[in-house]
C-alpha cells in the first residue's frame, strides 16, 4: 500500500528538469514527460498483467490434461477389470 502513495511523488520527480546556473538552481515541471511516464507504465502493466493471466490459462490447461489422462487411465483399467 505504501508503494502507491509514493509512485505519483515519483512520477513527479521523474518529470522535473533540474538545472544549475551559478548560485542559482531551476527546477521545471514538465507535463509531457510526466505524461509519457505515465502512459508507459500503465502499458507495462496491462503487459504484465497479460503475461501472468496467459501462464495461469496455460497452468489450467496442462493440469486439466494430467487429471484428465489420469481419469481416463483409471477408467480403462476399471473396466479392464469388469471385462475379466
Amino acid at each position: 500500500m505504501r508503494i502507491l502513495i509514493a509512485i505519483p511523488v515519483l512520477l513527479a520527480l521523474g518529470a522535473c528538469n533540474v538545472s544549475k546556473e551559478g548560485n542559482a538552481v531551476t527546477v521545471q515541471y514538465d507535463q509531457n514527460t510526466a505524461e509519457n511516464t505515465a502512459a508507459d507504465i500503465g502499458n507495462t502493466a496491462q503487459n504484465v498483467a497479460a503475461d501472468i493471466g496467459n501462464d495461469v490459462k496455460n497452468t489450467g490447461d496442462k493440469i486439466e490434461n494430467k487429471v484428465g489422462d489420469k481419469d481416463h487411465d483409471n477408467n480403462s483399467q476399471a473396466n479392464a477389470t469388469e471385462n475379466k
